[in-house]
This record gives C-alpha cells, structure tokens and sequence, in this order.
C-alpha cells in the first residue's frame, strides 16, 4: 500500500487565505456617486463616508472661505475651494479640505478649472474639527497633505476656540488664540484674519 505525503507547501498554500482586492475607483466612477447630501473620500481604496457637518462648522468655513476669496480674487494669487472639492494624491486617494487654496502658478496653462480632479494637495488646507474627527485620521490627512504638496495647514477646535498652525506634518508651528490672527505667509500673501472673528457669536 502507497502512502501519499503531501508536501508541508501545499498545506500552506491552501491555508493561506488570498488578500482581498481593494477596489481601484476611477474618477467618474467617484464623481457619479449619488452624495445625497454627503461628502465623501476615498483613503486606501476605501470609500469614506465624511458625513454632514453641524451648523458652527459650516459657519466657520464660510466665514474663512469669504475672507479668503476677497483677498485671492482681489489679488488674483490663485483660486479658493470649497469642502465638496476633492483633491487626487499620489496615493490614489482623494481628499476634501474643509477649505482650501492652490497658488496660480499651479494652475498655470488651464483656461478654466476641470470638472475632475486637481492633482496633488491645495498649497494651503484647512480642517475644521468635527467631534467625530479622531487623532489618527487627521494626522493622516497632515502627512498626505504635505506629502503632496501642501505648504500651510491650519487645524480649527471649535470648541476650544484655537487654530492650530502647521508647516509640516511633524508638529504644529504655533498655536493662535482668539487675541491672535491668521496669517497667510508667503503661501496667501496679504491675508489676515483675526481668529476671533471665527468665533464670533450671532448678532441680529
């Protein structure tokens, strides 16, 4: 009688389950998902929800977004977008800054901006805390960002009523107080904002 021994490999090969793929997401394919109000990213072929943002968030961003809009459509340095805009890293993923702006010497050559994506993360990217938002994810979203291409990265607390300055994904430069103001640098040159004026409360 013939014993058959299976050679240890083989038990192996047939152990070892085989990676799931992660789904490759073209660009229209992502642009025509139904958003039905929602925001969304893709972060390691994974399609993340981001949510709605609460009413102080959305107050925030637009207070900043008007104030920036005038200083770079007045100057003409380059152009302002919005939350819903998302931005294609090397990476593949696509990230959405609460706010954000890209100089125009990255622009240069377009008539007029796509209906798709702009490649590489805007010069400055600002996030606006949500409770939801965890330690991890935006850290992430910092080292994509500056990997990317980003030069200037502010981080609003709401709820602490602080902004957070960052020149690299290592450590905030600086921290700004509502006695405090934004300053644009040499990334938005001319642009300031007092950060109480991000904070500011209703007054009808």
């Amino acid at each position: 009688m013939t014993t058959l021994i299976q050679h240890p490999a083989e038990n192996l090969t047939k152990n070892v389950e085989s990676p799931v793929e992660k789904k490759v997401w073209t660009d229209a394919e992502f642009m025509a998902l139904n958003r039905d109000g929602h925001r969304y990213e893709i972060v390691n072929g994974e399609l993340i929800d981001m949510g709605n943002s609460g009413a102080k968030h959305g107050y925030i961003a637009i207070i900043l977004s008007a104030a920036l809009f005038n200083c770079v459509s007045t100057r003409k340095l380059g152009a302002v977008f919005d939350s819903s805009t998302a931005f294609k890293m090397k990476s593949g993923n696509k990230r959405s800054p609460d706010v954000s702006f890209m100089a125009k010497e990255r622009l240069q050559g377009l008539d007029e901006l796509p209906d798709g994506f702009l490649e590489g993360a805007p010069d400055l990217a600002v996030e606006i805390l949500s409770p939801s938002n965890t330690v991890e994810e935006i850290h992430n979203k910092l080292v994509e960002y500056f990997a990317n291409g980003s030069r200037l990265l502010w981080v609003i607390h709401p709820k602490e009523k602080y902004v957070l300055v960052y020149r690299s994904s290592q450590e905030p430069d600086r921290l700004l107080k509502s006695a405090d103001s934004l300053d644009g640098e040499e990334i938005v040159p001319g642009f300031t904002l007092p950060i109480a004026e991000l904070f500011q409360k209703l007054a009808f």
